[in-house]
């Protein structure tokens, strides 16, 4: 506490300055256009990661990067915080993208390939119990996801593309796909390198956001969102 006490004094003398007109613009109202999906570890910071300011992105964050899946109705099968956040963002929001980023070392993955079972603990395990899947998929091999990294790192990937999945059976999320108004991107960050990876469908695995993959990303954002527009006047 004394040290965010400390950040806090820190920032209202030397930070705030560059930041007072942006926040208050902000207080206006938000217009984000990625909802971004991460785990709580304290060493994963996405807006420092990606260089973004307050306003930029919509934010949630829980043990292991998780979302339960939806009902045909569009109702979560289990905790409904991210749920909703779903909903606000697509309803609310100018979001046009969603990112699930997982990453290396982490201890919800961890947890899950041990078999998490801590009685004094029922909603920690109920809630791992999104990670299963990922899990299973690992104990069939795991394809060519995370070859050569240690099994949590490589679960944490693969629960990455099973949280995606989970996202897209949410009625509200097909619809915004079928429509070509939204983009599901899967991310993992590897701590130690401070390196971002996306996921290649193509490629079927997880590769670094170098500069040449960077410009690929762009220039593939850009056609998407020509897309989009084209899609939309029709």
């Amino acid at each position: 506490m004394k040290k965010l006490i400390q950040g806090l004094l820190d920032f209202q003398r030397h930070g705030l300055p560059a930041y007072r007109s942006t926040f208050a613009r902000l207080a206006q109202g938000q217009s984000p256009d990625c909802l971004f999906i991460g785990c709580s570890d304290s060493r994963v910071v996405p807006n420092l990661v990606v260089s973004t300011h307050p306003g930029d992105l919509f934010v949630t964050r829980n043990v292991g990067n998780m979302v339960a899946p939806s009902d045909a109705a569009g109702q979560s099968l289990g905790d409904r915080s991210e749920a909703a956040a779903v909903e606000y963002a697509l309803l609310h929001l100018p979001v046009v993208d969603v990112v699930v980023c997982g990453h290396s070392g982490c201890g919800a993955m961890k947890a899950v390939l041990a078999g998490y079972n801590d009685q004094r603990t029922p909603n920690l395990g109920s809630w791992l119990e999104l990670g299963r899947p990922a899990l299973a998929a690992l104990e069939r091999g795991g394809g060519k996801l995370g070859e050569g990294l240690p099994p949590a790192d490589r679960l944490s990937q693969l629960n990455v593309l099973q949280q995606l999945e989970h996202l897209r059976t949410y009625p509200l999320v097909r619809e915004r796909l079928e429509a070509r108004t939204l983009r599901l991107h899967g991310w993992w960050f590897d701590i130690a390198r401070a390196q971002v990876h996306v996921y290649r469908p193509d490629l079927e695995r997880f590769t670094p956001i170098d500069e040449l993959e960077g410009e690929r990303m762009l220039a593939e954002l850009r056609d998407s969102d020509g897309e989009s527009m084209s899609t939309s006047a029709a």
